[in-house]
C-alpha cells in the first residue's frame, strides 16, 4: 500500500514538472504581425470592397461562421453574401483583445468589432465580439472557424 501510494505521489509529482507547451515558441513574429494585418485590414477590406477572391484568401474551404443567433455559415455562403451586399456602415475597426499562436500552427485571433453608420433613420454605433480560428497551412494563414456574439448599439461617447 505505501509503495502504491508512493508510486501515485511519484506519478503527480512528475508530471507536474514538466514542461507546458508555449504558445508562441514555433511561430515567427512575422506570423503575428500576418495575423494582425490579416484580421485587422485584409478581412475588413474583403466586405468593405465585395472583394471575393481575397476573401477566398483569407478563408480555408472547410470554414464555418456561427453568427450571434447561432446560425451556421460556410465560406460559399460567405462569398455569396459579400457579393449581393454592399455595407452599409461609414467606418470599421477591428480591436484585437487576443492573439495567441500554437506551435502546430494554429492561431485564436479574438477582439471587438466597432462599426459606425447611418441608416434612414440616425447615425449608429455598434459593437461585436468575435473569435477566429486560423491554421497555417503550406506557409498562408487560413480561417477555419469564426464566432460572432454581442451585437450591440454603444451610445455616441463611447
Amino acid at each position: 500500500m505505501k509503495n502504491l501510494i508512493a508510486l501515485i505521489l511519484f506519478t503527480a509529482l512528475l508530471t507536474g514538472c514538466t514542461d507546458k507547451p508555449e504558445k508562441t515558441s514555433a511561430l515567427s513574429a512575422d506570423d503575428r504581425e500576418t495575423l494582425t494585418t490579416l484580421k485587422e485590414v485584409l478581412w475588413p477590406k474583403a466586405y468593405r470592397e465585395q472583394d471575393t477572391i481575397l476573401l477566398d484568401q483569407i478563408l480555408a474551404d472547410e470554414f464555418q461562421l456561427i453568427d450571434a443567433e447561432g446560425n451556421w455559415f460556410n465560406k460559399e455562403d460567405e462569398l455569396d453574401y459579400i457579393k449581393k451586399n454592399k455595407p452599409s456602415y461609414q467606418s470599421f475597426r477591428y480591436e484585437i483583445k487576443r492573439l495567441d499562436i500554437f506551435e502546430n500552427g494554429t492561431a485564436i485571433v479574438a477582439g471587438t468589432g466597432h462599426i459606425e453608420g447611418s441608416d434612414e433613420n440616425d447615425p449608429y454605433k455598434m459593437i461585436y465580439q468575435s473569435s477566429n480560428v486560423l491554421i497555417k497551412r503550406q506557409g498562408e494563414w487560413k480561417a477555419i472557424a469564426s464566432h460572432v456574439s454581442g451585437i450591440k448599439a454603444v451610445a455616441s461617447s463611447e
